[in-house]
């Protein structure tokens, strides 16, 4: 009698390794590196560990597929992981959501406001792609609820190539009028390390060409 060979799954190590060296990276850049006291370490640096970590693992769990639809080999423990990567992916953009809003003042964040303390018009942009970003994970996970999946209309719309692409290029929106001003002044990197919206842009970037041209 034949033992049934359980599929490979690396869910749990891509997700240690990615939040591990996320947080490694946003501890080194900003504390090590940078200015930033450590008192900040336990919400302000953690949410920008949290936020690269739940980029990569979106970029990760709707890149694997079109990549090998491209001819690259990627490894099945890849593929059955990518549930799990864009489950915990948006777990920690909610993780993430929670913490900015409660840190989003002009005292933590003075580039973003007015003198009168509205919002710029870059920093409002930036807002509504991650509101609009966060909506449309929230929608994508909701076709994987057994109640939905009768519906055939929803799921083929949710996970359409086209929808997929729009939803890559809100969080793309967030990254972008979030930093990119930071991006453009190399010098006052700390350590000559890139800003964090920029290195999860660059992942968005390198995971949106892929599907552009691999995801069916």
């Amino acid at each position: 009698m034949s033992l049934e060979t359980k599929p490979q799954n690396s869910a749990g190590s891509i997700i240690a390794i990615t939040c591990l060296l996320s947080m490694g990276y946003a501890v080194l850049r900003y504390h090590v590196m940078g200015p930033v006291p450590w008192k900040d370490l336990p919400f302000f640096i953690i949410n920008k560990g949290i936020a690269l970590g739940a980029f990569i693992l979106l970029t990760f769990n709707f890149g694997f597929g079109p990549l090998k639809n491209l001819g690259v080999n990627v490894p099945s423990g890849w593929l059955n992981a990518r549930k799990a990567l864009g489950m915990t992916g948006f777990l920690l953009v909610l993780i993430h959501a929670l913490i900015s809003f409660l840190l989003f003042n002009p005292a933590v964040y003075e580039k973003f406001f007015l003198e009168n303390g509205t919002l710029t018009l870059l920093a409002g942009l930036s807002m509504l792609g991650g509101v609009l970003s966060f909506v449309v994970l929230w929608g994508y996970n909701l076709s994987f609820q057994t109640h939905l999946r009768e519906d055939q209309a929803f799921i083929r719309f949710i996970t359409s190539r086209r929808f997929l692409l729009f939803a890559m290029l809100l969080g793309a929106t967030h990254l972008f009028f979030m930093g990119y001003q930071g991006w453009m002044n190399p010098a006052g990197w700390h350590g000559g390390l890139p800003p964090i919206s920029l290195v999860g842009f660059v992942f968005f970037a390198v995971g949106y060409i892929i599907n552009v041209f691999g995801r069916k």
